[in-house]
């Protein structure tokens, strides 16, 4: 008699709290994501209705990603001392009223201020929302899954992001690049007291909070975030750039001294580094990004400026990344298990060079090279290649990090995408601009000569992006832990790891 395998109640239960967790934490991701990139295509209106100079103009993306990096290890920390549904709820609840203030903004102060807040709402969020994912699912082959879903909604978003922007700013007005992520936000806020249980995430014991610490993070990692973005328009030289980078690596560097000595309850405690997954990971995705972002960005470009797209159509021109992204990071949970963190990550990231070297031989052709050849192809592999790495890096980040700690190891692997991608954008601009002005000489640019920067910015990001695969076959484990589970065991920590609860 066959025995009955029938879910319980309490079973059904339980797998429908899961799935609420995980739409809930890619909605987050996703309106993270979808604001750092829907407002690119509309700060032309922007300018114009509110009378930002051109000076200015930048800070309606700067002043989000400032205060999104800058306060990225604070909010991951805050998940830890004071629970997953409370960093959360705030952080979506203030994402959300910031959203709410920019599409209702009246002058270009009011706006960056808004902006700011947005990115300090999203700074508690980012973390919150992989928090929530690996204290909900055990390490294993769930957690790979659930966390490629989740990497793949952020690809999604990164991409939508200028299609969506074009639409609604040439349909509606640029204030609803803003507004269409405020019913989203709301809905979470709502939703996210019955998913998560107050407790969830929390340390349990007496709330700590190392405010020295999170001072001296805050500073540095802003200080050094603005001097790479001033850089962009700055030679490094300039003393609005060099000064505040020093002073920003000589407060992080201070901050680590404080966390190792004088720290009672560190911040960003030393032992963390001392798993070979988290640090490896890190550092690979930190090499990773340096690539990534600034690619995205520099080919719209090169499609508006080289190949004279409207903003609509150069938006369009990224599908073929967004369904590359899609397919990698559906797929990468299970070839994560298969190959482990090591062989996954060196594999993703040398077809993610691949394809970089591919946009990089498809600019050297200018204005007239085909599309689907030039860009669309390579751009494709580009996209399955770098979105699926994120998936077993995000796994080997996470990996036998006690569940204490799960929102600081998030904020610290948020922090370090963050970084790497002001600064490989601002490298990277460089590169395009001096290869540029080389061509051009005293003469105004050309598409051709952009063309040629571009392709340079294209081939060093290659680089970077092979680097990372070298650097994941020489530094990252084999295997994470979790992998046991696979085998039908369990290492004493994950057996100890506890689930989720909903709270009442």
């Amino acid at each position: 008699m066959k025995a009955d395998v029938t879910p319980s109640i309490e079973q059904r239960t339980e797998r429908r709290r899961e799935r609420l967790v995980l739409v809930l934490a890619c909605a987050g991701t996703f309106v993270v994501v979808l604001d750092a990139t829907i407002v690119s295509v509309a700060l032309p209106d922007i300018r114009v209705d509110l009378g930002y100079s051109a000076a200015a103009l930048p800070w309606v993306v700067n002043a989000y990603t400032l205060a999104f990096a800058g306060f990225l290890l604070l909010g991951g920390r805050c998940c830890d001392v004071y629970g997953l549904r409370r960093i959360l709820c705030l952080g979506m609840a203030f994402f959300t009223a910031a959203g709410l203030f920019c599409g209702l903004a009246v002058s270009p102060a009011m706006l960056s201020a808004a902006r700011a807040a947005q990115g300090l709402g999203a700074a508690f969020l980012m973390p919150a929302t992989l928090a929530a994912l690996t204290a909900t699912f055990p390490e294993g082959p769930r957690r790979a899954r659930v966390l490629g879903t989740w990497s793949a909604v952020g690809g999604i978003a990164a991409t939508a992001g200028p299609v969506l922007g074009g639409v609604l700013t040439q349909w509606l007005g640029w204030r609803w690049v803003f507004l269409v992520n405020v019913p989203l936000g709301i809905a979470a806020v709502l939703v996210t007291p019955g998913v998560l249980a107050p407790s969830a995430g929390g340390t349990g014991g007496r709330r700590r909070l190392d405010v020295v610490g999170a001072a001296l993070v805050t500073a540095g990692s802003a200080a050094v975030v603005f001097a790479v973005m001033r850089s962009e328009s700055a030679a490094w030289a300039s003393p609005s750039v060099w000064p505040v980078l020093t002073g920003g690596l000589l407060v992080l560097g201070l901050f680590v001294v404080h966390q190792g000595r004088w720290a009672a309850d560190a911040l960003l405690p030393p032992g963390l580094f001392r798993l070979r997954s988290v640090r490896s990971a890190n550092a690979v995705m930190f090499l990773l990004t340096l690539g990534f972002v600034a690619t995205l960005i520099l080919l719209s470009f090169d499609l508006q400026y080289v190949h004279g797209y409207a903003p609509l159509r150069a938006g369009a021109g990224f599908l073929p990344i967004g369904l590359g992204m899609m397919i990698g990071a559906r797929t990468a949970g299970p070839l994560s298990l298969r190959l482990g963190p090591r062989g996954a990550v060196a594999l993703y990231c040398a077809l993610g060079a691949l394809g970089l070297a591919g946009l990089a031989a498809g600019a050297t052709t200018g204005p007239d090279g085909p599309y689907w050849s030039t860009i669309a192809i390579p751009g494709a592999l580009f996209g399955i290649g770098t979105a699926a790495a994120f998936t077993p890096i995000t796994l080997a980040a996470t990996a036998g990090v006690p569940p204490a700690r799960g929102g600081v190891a998030a904020g610290l692997l948020n922090t370090v995408r963050q970084v790497g991608g002001a600064v490989g954008l601002a490298v990277l601009s460089t590169v395009a601009a001096s290869t540029t002005a080389a061509r051009a000489g005293d003469r105004a640019p050309t598409p051709a000569a952009l063309a040629d920067g571009y392709a340079a910015a294209f081939a060093v990001a290659a680089g970077c992006v092979a680097g990372a695969a070298v650097l994941a076959l020489v530094a990252m484990p084999r295997a994470v832990a979790g992998s046991a589970s696979r085998r039908g065991s369990a290492s004493p920590e994950q057996e100890g790891r506890g689930r989720v609860r909903a709270g009442g």
